[in-house]
């Protein structure tokens, strides 16, 4: 009985103000995130990320909501792709909203792909060792973060409680490359272990070699606590910051690598059941 489904869309304004009447908090996670889908149809992209995070952020207003956290990536960091581009925008946009005040606190999360979620690449070599098939890999030394549902959920709880408005808030986490990744996979779950073959199909349009949570410029306006980076909007810089040496970045190539199956066995047994994720 606390909850209610309702049909609609983002790209819907009034369909929007409706179903935001009387909420406190709004968790924008609407979006088109494939990548390919976004390079074959941008515009899509747009009507979705773009013009639909602006009729979510404008029914939020209008409904006087306490706080609105808009889900983000690593591709909107330095965008090469029209995912990435439209996501950036998205961003540009919610963290824009406090600028001239408001009862509504607004901020972003940014994270890389969550382990296990729909069209990431563990279900995919999980499907793949199913049929007995190989483990296809784009560019073996591509590194990737490695982050559980259960640790995007904390982020997004973090953000809620921690914004003042503008924020990009960053779960730090590990990586590992997708060469490591599909060779502990093939240990766990194949029958043939080390013998699953693995075949090499070279990068996909559109596809980042590292993911970059942090860029040289944020690094310089970022507040940092043992799990979690702030990244703070130009127009509301704290006194007190911890910022890095001009130059650096926090991308999955200089975080934390796990190399060690076991390593990543530990995570994908927290990642839990992938049949249940979206």
């Amino acid at each position: 009985p606390q909850f209610r489904y309702i049909v609609g869309d983002v790209r819907d304004a009034n369909r929007l103000a409706e179903a935001i009447q009387g909420v406190d908090y709004v968790f924008h996670a609407a979006a088109l995130k494939q990548v390919p889908a976004c390079e074959n149809y941008p515009f899509e992209a747009v009507k979705t990320n773009i013009i639909g995070s602006q009729n979510v952020c404008d029914a939020a207003k209008y409904n006087r909501v306490k706080c609105l956290v808009s889900l983000s990536t690593d591709k909107a960091v330095k965008p090469v792709n029209a995912m990435g581009i439209s996501k950036a925008m998205l961003e540009k946009i919610v963290c824009s909203q406090n600028q001239f005040g408001g009862q509504t606190t607004f901020c972003c999360v940014r994270y890389g792909n969550v382990m296990g979620s729909r069209g990431s690449v563990i279900p995919l070599f999980r499907d793949q060792i199913r049929k007995d098939a190989p483990l296809t890999l784009t560019v073996p030394g591509m590194t990737r973060f490695l982050m559980t549902l259960d640790q995007s959920v904390d982020l997004v709880l973090h953000a809620m409680t921690q914004a003042r408005g503008g924020e990009i808030f960053v779960r730090k986490a590990p990586a590992c490359t997708v060469q490591a990744l599909a060779e502990a996979m093939r240990l766990k779950f194949s029958p043939r272990g080390a013998r699953h073959p693995i075949k090499v199909v070279g990068i996909r349009p559109g596809e980042k070699l590292h993911e970059v949570l942090v860029n040289e410029y944020e690094m310089q306006r970022l507040t940092e606590q043992p799990d979690y980076y702030a990244i703070h909007p130009e127009y509301r810089v704290p006194k007190r910051l911890t910022p890095k040496p001009l130059g650096e970045e926090y991308t999955s190539a200089n975080t934390r690598r796990l190399e060690r199956p076991e390593e990543i066995h530990a995570l994908l047994d927290a990642m839990g059941d992938v049949e249940s994720y979206i």
